[in-house]
């Protein structure tokens, strides 16, 4: 069995769409009720056993180097008004035994890109990519779902959900065949097909677990029409020499790179929290009205077809 120790978060990218929250603040740092998108993160990936968090940055990235060290100053103020709870919160952004390595992404050649700049340190180990912007909610958390399906099979790992008619141009889409209810041997992946040329209606939700072999794809792929270096054809590459699989991961995916998928998970994770849920529902309902769907409860989707 393969352990996975690394994870990868490719923080690089200027958001353009949350402007002007984004100008001087890195997107994975925008909160979702009282912790940035890059916390979710990285909290999912040590439940799944993770020690090594790489984060590939870029220009105007420092925050997020700031929110996982240590803050002196913080603690110490918090300390001198005997607020000993939120000193433990505070030093719990980053566990003991977790370590934290920085490397920069000098231009925005894409996510494929990203990955590649953290090969020195990943060596020749198996890894996490972990995309700050999907929040994934799971029990147990998504990544930690994966880290043994791919242990099993010793073999990639990516997540995928089923997505609606009309959003292919939006994922990257892969085909196969179902090997039981939840896992898929890939045939095929592409970045962001036109509805009408998607191979299935299964997309890619932002975790991957590899193997080091893609860094060899990821160095002989060409460059998009862009310039940019995409992770999904580097696994195109790799599914000619090894096997892929795809995960239907248990839980609810937001798309927190969209205005209204930042705003979903602030409602329902603002429902769901322990200091605040009952008075915002009660404010949500006297807002919207007591009628109709129940914020919070998403309705399951039915499952996906993939087309041979």
């Amino acid at each position: 069995m393969l352990g996975v120790h690394k994870a990868v978060f490719p923080v690089a990218g200027i958001d353009t769409r949350f402007l002007p929250a984004t100008k001087a603040s890195p997107k994975e740092m925008l909160p979702v009720i009282d912790k940035p998108l890059i916390q979710y993160a990285v909290e999912e990936a040590i439940a799944a056993g993770i020690t090594e968090l790489i984060f590939v940055t870029g220009r105007g990235k420092r925050v997020i180097e700031d929110h996982f060290d240590k803050s002196y100053e913080v603690e110490h103020v918090l300390r001198a008004r005997g607020s000993q709870s939120l000193v433990e919160l505070v030093q719990s952004i980053k566990p003991p035994g977790v370590e934290c390595i920085y490397v920069r992404q000098a231009e925005p050649l894409g996510l494929g890109h990203a990955v590649l700049c953290a090969e020195k340190l990943i060596g020749d180990e198996p890894f996490a990519v972990v995309l700050a912007d999907d929040l994934l909610e799971g029990k147990p958390p998504v990544l930690a779902q994966m880290v043994p399906i791919f242990s099993h099979y010793d073999s990639s790992v990516v997540a995928v959900e089923e997505f609606e008619s009309g959003e292919a141009s939006s994922h990257g889409v892969i085909d196969g065949r179902h090997w039981d209810e939840r896992i898929i041997a890939v045939s095929d992946i592409v970045e962001k097909p036109s509805p009408e040329t998607a191979p299935s209606s299964f997309g890619v939700a932002g975790r991957y677990v590899l193997m080091p072999s893609i860094f060899s794809h990821l160095r002989r792929v060409k460059p998009a029409g862009n310039g940019e270096i995409q992770l999904t054809a580097a696994i195109h590459s790799m599914l000619k020499d090894e096997q892929v699989l795809a995960y239907e991961f248990e839980g609810t995916r937001y798309d927190c790179g969209t205005k209204l998928g930042y705003l979903q998970a602030t409602v329902d994770f603002a429902l769901r929290h322990a200091e605040v849920h009952d008075a915002f529902d009660a404010w949500l309902r006297a807002r919207v009205g007591a009628a109709g769907a129940v914020p919070g409860q998403p309705a399951p989707g039915a499952r996906g077809t993939l087309h041979h």
